[in-house]
Formats: C-alpha cells, structure tokens, sequence
C-alpha cells in the first residue's frame, strides 16, 4: 500500500500549500503559479483539486475543470486537466499515477467520459505515464500552446503539446489501469519511421535530416531518453528535436496516425524511448 492519501483539496490553507507545491515542481516563475482563489473557486465550483499527502505535507496536486469537447454528434461536456505535479523528492513512486486513477473515479461520477490535457512530447517519464500506463492517445499537437514560458523546465524552448485524450470507460483505459507498470505489449516486431544514430562523444541522439510519411499500420518514432538531461547539455540540439519532431507527429497526424502507446528499451545499455504510431481505427476510445 502507498504512504500517501488521495483526497480533494477544499480550504483555502490547503489552496495556499498547492500555490507553494507549485513552485517547487515548476520552479523560476511565480507569475506562472495557478493562485489560490482560483483554485477554491474551481472546486466549489464543478472543478476537481485533489492533494496527495505524506503526513502532513503536500507531496502532490491535480487540478481540473469542466470544459466542452465537439463531433460530429454535437457539443458534450468534459473534464480539462491542467495541472499535474509532484513533489521533487517524491517522483517515481506512482504519485502521479494515484492522483489520475483517483481523478478518473471521480469524473466518472460526474457523468463524464472524456479527460484531456497537454503534455510535452519530447519528455519520456511523462509520455510512459500518459500514454503507456494511463492508455490515453493523441492526435492533437499544437505549436507554442503557452507562449514563451517563463519557468526553470521550458524557458527559452517552443511551447509545443501534445493534447492528449483520455476516454475513461473505454475497455483500453480499464485494461491500462489494471496493469502493472512495464513495456507495452505487442504481437509483432514494429518498423521504425526513421533511423537514429548518436553523436561521437557524446553518445547523444540527433534527428535524421528528413523522414517520410508511413505506411504500414504502426511505426516507432525515437526520441530522447532524457530530453531535460539533453537540453541542459546541449540546448541547440533540443532545438532539433522540437522542430524536427513537430514536423513529423503533425505529417503523421494529418496522415490519419495517433500515438497510441511508449517502448521504453534498455536492452542495448543506453535506454531508448519510442512512440507507436497506429492508423486510427473504430470509436475514439479503443
């Protein structure tokens, strides 16, 4: 069992210990912090604040709110996630994984199916939780979705998401829920899109120079293993791989792909980390 409790936020002293949270987990920019009153008010309000506690102190915040999604059937409501964080020191213990199995409850209690946030691709811990345990897809990538940003992790890189969806009834999200944290599974070898070598020395991945558009019904996408680590070594090549990477997840979007899954592989020594890319097929969800 975890040494943390999941419960909604709900006074303003707890509000103003998520203001503090917040700054430790995105640190550099205090203008950037969501403020207290506008969390209070979000969850008196239909919007969701939940906590994670160790003891006394707040180790981990979630904060969403009811938003509308369209298609082809009309305009239905939806929960929008905007914050996810946790604690420096309490990273890489499922944190992160409770406060989402514990939104998905609770929005399923509103009547809700449908969960969507945005997250920044080239970041492999946060695509293996999304997209590999959480079972969300995306088909959606948006250029500079925040502008410059001001805080220690994204200053002075292009702001490109990608908005992921999350269809909490759907059997693959129940599936993902229910399973123990690992590689996703797959029947058959997958081809890559394109061929990564590292540099001399450095031992760093690039970006090939041009990639084209796949064909088959699934390809693998490489990116960073660490792209923090990368971009604090060697900010010009993280350049490289936001621009080459916008343009090959919206070519492959446009293409009728969706991301659909993360491999994580350490079999050769260095870890390597790549998106499956899938044809869409059948209800949003599936």
């Amino acid at each position: 069992m975890p040494d943390w409790t999941i419960c909604p936020l709900e006074t303003y002293g707890e509000m103003e210990q998520a203001e503090q949270l917040q700054g430790l987990v995105w640190p550099g920019s205090d203008i950037d912090v969501t403020p207290a009153h506008v969390l209070i008010t979000a969850a008196h309000n239909g919007g969701l604040v939940l906590g994670a506690w160790y003891g006394d102190g707040l180790i981990g915040l979630l904060f969403g709110f009811v938003g509308l999604y369209h298609d082809a059937a009309g305009t239905h409501p939806k929960q929008c996630s905007h914050l996810l964080g946790v604690h420096p020191n309490h990273r890489n213990l499922g944190v992160g994984f409770s406060l989402k199995r514990t939104q998905c409850q609770m929005v399923r209690q509103q009547g809700l199916e449908l969960i969507t946030w945005t997250y920044d691709p080239l970041l492999g811990a946060n695509a293996h939780l999304n997209i590999a345990r959480l079972g969300a897809v995306c088909q959606t990538y948006l250029r500079e979705a925040y502008g410059q940003m001001r805080d220690g992790l994204n200053q002075g890189l292009a702001s490109d998401r990608f908005q992921v969806d999350w269809w909490i009834n759907s059997k693959r999200v129940e599936g993902r829920l229910g399973q123990e944290p690992g590689p996703g599974q797959h029947k058959h070898p997958i081809p890559a899109l394109y061929d990564v070598a590292p540099m001399p020395r450095s031992g760093r991945i690039r970006p090939p120079g041009h990639f084209t558009l796949p064909g088959e019904e699934r390809v693998l996408a490489e990116i960073p293993a660490d792209f923090l680590q990368l971009k604090g070594a060697d900010f010009e090549l993280a350049c490289a791989w936001r621009a080459f990477t916008r343009e090959m997840f919206e070519g492959c979007f446009k293409a009728g792909y969706r991301v659909e899954d993360l491999i994580s592989d350490r079999s050769g020594g260095q870890p390597r980390c790549f998106y499956v890319l899938a044809r869409r097929d059948g209800a949003p969800g599936q």
